[in-house]
């Protein structure tokens, strides 16, 4: 098997597979071979938690279904792995990278994971992340969690994969699979994906089902694809995105689900290279530059090239409210009363487990300090214990807080005013370096007023420092995918800034 197929789009692959020249079965044993040679040995990148002992026979089946009745479409035979807080009905665990949920497999797939399945992905296995998703307690380190351990960046072994959803980003930038799925409360698909230097894609709240996804918050939390090109990102989102509402989740019967998902499916025709053309983009300087000057030159160097392409730039642009959102503590509160609730729904679904409630897992990690709590606390999960019902009128106050501050104020606002068709920014500043003893240390981000409002991003490679990734996000209303991926795409045929990783223990600074 040509290592080249571990970078070829899925478009290539698919070709590749409708003239014989490649199988399903081939694939999967290439990824699999490279995951037990990179990720288990070799530079150990640590991103796969766990593989799928039956993704070979479903390759296999999927082959024999190509033979006999044609192709179900962009995604058949096409292995992807998912973030280990995703259900998945099979002989893998679902864990949240905690061993208090170490234990049987859900009885039921989740939303997405059946939706792969039903357009014909390979299940290739699950994904490290930071365990919780990152929530958890202060000082936490991304890529850590008790069961997985630690996930490093492929590009510079000592340096952060970012957060949460910190393998799926490492395990896509390594060639561990054609894509794999990550979920975002606030960041946690586009800091892997700027870590890591691949695309990442947060939909919109209710775009794609969070049903058997283990949450922090059914307000902001998002499941949404990474992947090395927009086109192969896009192709996984229309896959996943809820075309006819999950009864499991309310959230996907929104209007604008069912319409923007009807636009996905013809996700090719958004990959049009020159969608930057007359395309109006707002700058909102106040982001800008995270993670000194080198990251700043990179984003700068973006700019131009969206002006090249043919975008107009509204520079600046700033969100109205953004210093009030900095200093605002309405969206953590949010997050605390919504966990507890969401995570308690959660366990009563799984059958098995050593916990039940969150209080049983507060215990469990207590009971088991020396590999659960060894590096950093759970002051998180005891604060969200303590918070009461969802009807309490403090959250339902501080949720229509954050909302409006990032919405209606916030987003709605700047892109109102100035007649914006998007938003870009850095998407945050080269990946630093791990210490699981003092925790991440981080160069800002521009995700939260999208994540407080449930609007999308996508985050795309805009260039590197010193060999570490650098990557921008273009943002927008809810709902504008499909502008945002035309937009993402053009800039990214015009650039072509993404590099395969080189697996060095070290960045190569001067």
């Amino acid at each position: 098997m040509p290592a080249d197929w571990t970078e070829a789009p899925i478009a290539d692959l698919q070709a590749a597979m409708a003239t014989g020249d490649l199988t399903a079965a081939a694939l999967t044993a290439c990824f699999l071979a490279r995951i037990d040679a990179l990720d288990r040995r070799g530079p150990c990148v640590g991103a796969v938690i766990e593989t799928n002992p039956d993704a070979p026979d479903m390759a296999a089946a999927l082959d024999a279904e190509r033979r006999r009745t044609g192709s179900r479409g962009p995604l058949h035979g096409i292995p992807v792995l998912l973030k280990d807080n995703i259900d998945t009905a099979d002989r893998m665990m679902t864990t949240a990278g905690s061993l208090a949920l170490a234990g049987p497999a859900p009885g039921r797939d989740a939303g997405v994971a059946a939706r792969l399945r039903q357009a014909g992905a390979v299940l290739l296995g699950k994904t490290n992340l930071s365990e919780w998703a990152n929530f958890r307690g202060h000082h936490s380190t991304s890529g850590w969690s008790g069961r997985g351990g630690l996930t490093r960046n492929p590009h510079a072994l000592d340096r952060s994969p970012g957060g949460s959803s910190s393998g799926s980003g490492a395990a896509v930038a390594a060639g561990f699979c054609a894509a794999a799925l990550g979920t975002e409360t606030d960041g946690s698909i586009v800091s892997p994906a700027t870590a890591c230097g691949v695309v990442g894609i947060k939909p919109t709240v209710g775009l794609t089902p969070r049903s058997g996804v283990i949450p922090i918050a059914h307000s902001q939390d998002s499941v949404g694809p990474l992947a090395r090109t927009v086109a192969d990102a896009a192709a996984v989102l229309a896959a996943i995105a809820a075309a006819e509402p999950d009864p499991r989740d309310p959230a996907t019967a929104a209007p604008g689900a069912a319409a923007t998902a009807k636009a996905l499916a013809d996700y090719p025709r958004l990959c049009d290279p020159g969608a930057l053309r007359g395309a109006r983009i707002g700058v909102p300087r106040a982001f800008f530059p995270p993670g000194g000057r080198h990251a700043a030159a990179v984003a700068e160097g973006a700019l131009r090239a969206l002006r090249d392409a043919g975008a107009i730039l509204i520079d600046p642009a700033e969100i109205p409210t953004r210093d009030e959102m900095r200093g605002d503590g309405s969206e953590h509160l949010v997050l605390s009363f919504e966990f507890k609730a969401g995570v308690d729904a959660y366990l009563a679904t799984r059958s098995g487990l050593p916990v039940r409630t969150l209080a049983d897992v507060i215990a469990f990690n207590l009971a088991h300090a020396e590999t659960e709590i060894r590096y950093f606390g759970q002051e998180l999960l005891i604060e969200a214990e303590g918070r009461g019902p969802l009807t309490d009128p403090a959250y339902r106050a501080a949720l229509e807080h954050s909302r409006s501050l990032a919405g209606a104020r916030g987003l709605d606002a700047v892109l109102d005013a100035h007649g914006l068709d998007a938003l870009v920014a850095p998407t945050g500043g080269p990946a630093w370096t791990t210490d699981l003893l003092t925790g991440d240390h981080g160069y800002g981000g521009c995700s939260r007023p999208a994540a407080r409002c449930g609007y999308p991003l996508v985050s795309v490679p805009a260039g590197s420092v010193h060999g570490l990734p650098v990557n921008i996000t273009f943002m927008g209303r809810a709902y504008s995918e499909p502008t945002l991926i035309r937009l993402a795409y053009a800039f990214e045929r015009a650039t072509q800034a993404r590099r395969a990783p080189r697996f060095l223990p070290t960045a190569p600074l001067p």
